[in-house]
């Protein structure tokens, strides 16, 4: 091989390089740039409770599952009993592997959320945790059904909407979503974006009332 061909191969070869490497910077800060925005902002599909059209955003990330988040529920209840007309609160899936039935619960909250009853199947499962938590993945579904019979739900429908690509990739956008925010606990709140964790009510209560606040100030 001549001196001029391995020069040519090696100025082809560096050149790769630079380019994959140009274009690896660009998808790494095109992905970063998604995450970020999946947290910020808030999305058509999205489960959502008081002011739709509120600056202030809260996100929970939570698992069914998790007896944290369970307790947790009397929290965001009483924060929008009183806040409710000034906040838009979002409910996100993040079930833990080691939590067996987490996944299938958050199907059947989302195939209860087709037939637009996600937030009463929602209650129904936190206050039901202790029951289905701790049956087989069989009983457990019965247990989903009976619920869904409770809020006179299309039984067939739900039953065939439980293990469907739509609800499933639902639930594992809102997990990915969490895992790009680097979350390790549940329940985990973002406050317009920014990672919250308040350890009373009173903390979680200032948090919230003081972004209202800073929503409300003249530009």
């Amino acid at each position: 091989m001549t001196r001029g061909i391995k020069r040519i191969i090696f100025w082809l070869a560096a050149g790769i390089i630079i380019i994959g490497g140009f274009l690896a910077i660009i998808f790494a800060n095109t992905n970063t740039g998604n995450n970020n925005k999946h947290i910020g902002e808030v999305g058509t599909d999205e489960w959502i409770k008081g002011d739709p059209l509120s600056k202030v955003v809260l996100v929970e990330y939570s698992d069914f599952q998790c007896p944290a988040c369970k307790t947790r529920e009397a929290q965001n209840k009483k924060l929008l009993d009183e806040f409710g007309n000034h906040i838009k609160f979002v409910y996100r899936h993040f079930s833990w592997d080691y939590h067996e039935r987490a996944f299938l619960a958050s199907q059947a909250s989302e195939a209860a959320g087709i037939q637009g009853k996600f937030w009463e199947m929602h209650d129904k499962i936190f206050e039901n945790q202790g029951i289905w938590s701790k049956q087989s993945e069989t009983a457990a579904e019965e247990s989903f059904i009976a619920y869904a019979l409770m809020l006179n739900l299309d039984i067939e429908k739900f039953k065939n909407d439980l293990y469907s690509n739509e609800v499933e990739n639902k639930i594992e956008e809102d997990h990915a979503s969490g895992n790009a925010a680097g979350i390790d606990a549940t329940p985990i709140y973002f406050l317009n974006g920014t990672i919250i964790n308040p350890r009373t009510y009173d903390e979680f209560r200032d948090l919230v009332r003081d972004a209202i606040e800073k929503a409300n100030q003249p530009a």
